[in-house]
């Protein structure tokens, strides 16, 4: 049974960073080998309207099996208890968004390579106290390179 996995928009790009590109890759392999369900959102998608040609177009070829979120009224009164909770501040709102759209779209996991705002030891157990508060399941907040299965 494929695991369902948000994906943010640093995943996309990730694909053709050095570095964390071969887990980016990987990540999106076994998407299509179905060891994950891909949950995305129209967030991603204007956040990549002024992206590289290359990441616009790895995002659009795994649009058609991805379950596409946009944010609902639940997702968006989560994204503001984040930012009560002092999570993070307003100017990183969509970063909570994310979150929350990972959340309230009852996913196991989100994938991230953004270290600063959503894959942060610090982070983390806050963003899954203030899921617990509100009614919603943890989120296991990972890099692909963490969910990722490896050959031996």
């Amino acid at each position: 049974m494929a695991i369902r996995v948000y994906a943010d928009t640093s995943v996309f790009g990730g694909v053709f960073d050095l570095g964390i590109d071969q887990a980016s890759r990987e990540f999106f392999e076994q998407i299509g080998q179905g060891r994950f369900e891909l949950v995305t959102s129209n967030v991603v998608a204007d956040e990549l309207v002024l992206a590289p040609e290359r990441v616009r177009l790895q995002f659009e070829t795994f649009l058609p099996s991805a379950d596409l979120v946009v944010p609902s009224p639940q997702a968006l009164a989560l994204q503001q208890a984040y930012m009560q909770a002092g999570i993070v501040t307003a100017k990183w709102a969509t970063d909570a968004l994310h979150v929350a759209l990972a959340a309230v779209s009852h996913c196991k996991i989100i994938v991230s390579w953004n270290f600063k705002h959503i894959v942060h030891f610090d982070k983390i157990p806050l963003y899954n106290g203030v899921n617990l508060i509100n009614g919603y399941d943890t989120l296991s907040i990972n890099t692909p390179a963490e969910v990722i299965t490896y050959e031996d």
